[in-house]
């Protein structure tokens, strides 16, 4: 049988029991904090080393965290590495779109521009960019590449579209030109950003890849 509260002390205790945990701003503050040097300690091991880089211990290491602590904020390393992916992969993006803008008008000195950012940052960072590109990754990551990728298709698009209606370029499926555009490129540079690839001319690459890109929303050969 229950004993029975016989005091005001009992019974405020009983009631403390029934109230559930309020986190104040001071902890949810250092809970963010944490968090956040997680993600960061991950994305420079994956910059330097790519995934495997990026063990939990490693990464804990790094954030100065326990191991335990990792776990309350990521239940698996691969919603980590999505979480990492997809700061990244949006950084470029923006920094592609930014680049665009501040080139134009017309439409092609923008796709000239934004192609231009693309590859260079790329080039820059080849093993960051090898990871966000091609590195073989848990399927939580793969999804997150495919937004990546049509995030940069988004960009394309937008410059395609305003070049038309400017009577800049021919009549096209813009929509396919961008997705084509964002899978030409990427393939193009799987190989020099790969971990095994020789030494690249930069210059020469993004030139090449601009020259390609300007074909191949003109048609135009030269």
């Amino acid at each position: 049988m229950a004993r029975r509260a016989t005091s005001y002390e009992d019974l405020n205790y009983g009631s403390l029991l029934r109230v559930p945990y309020r986190p104040t701003e001071r902890t949810e503050a250092r809970r963010h904090a944490t968090r956040e040097r997680i993600v960061d300690a991950a994305h420079e091991l994956i910059a330097v080393g790519g995934y495997r880089e990026a063990q939990v211990a490693a990464v804990a290491e790094r954030a100065g965290a326990a191991t335990g602590t990792f776990y309350r904020h990521f239940p698996s390393k691969a919603e980590l590495f999505a979480e990492v992916f997809r700061r990244a992969s949006q950084r470029e993006v923006d920094a592609t779109r930014a680049a665009g803008e501040a080139a134009g008008p017309p439409a092609l000195d923008r796709l000239a521009a934004a192609v231009e950012a693309f590859a260079r940052r790329a080039l820059r960072g080849r093993r960051l960019a090898w990871a966000l590109l091609a590195e073989p990754v848990d399927p939580a990551v793969e999804a997150e590449r495919l937004v990546y990728r049509r995030a940069y298709a988004g960009v394309f698009e937008e410059i395609l579209r305003a070049g038309l209606h400017a009577g800049e370029l021919p009549p096209q499926n813009v929509e396919l030109t961008a997705a084509a555009l964002v899978g030409a490129l990427g393939e193009a540079l799987v190989g020099p950003l790969s971990p095994v690839a020789g030494d690249v001319d930069p210059d020469a690459l993004v030139a090449d890849l601009v020259a390609f890109s300007m074909r191949s929303v003109t048609g135009l050969v030269g």
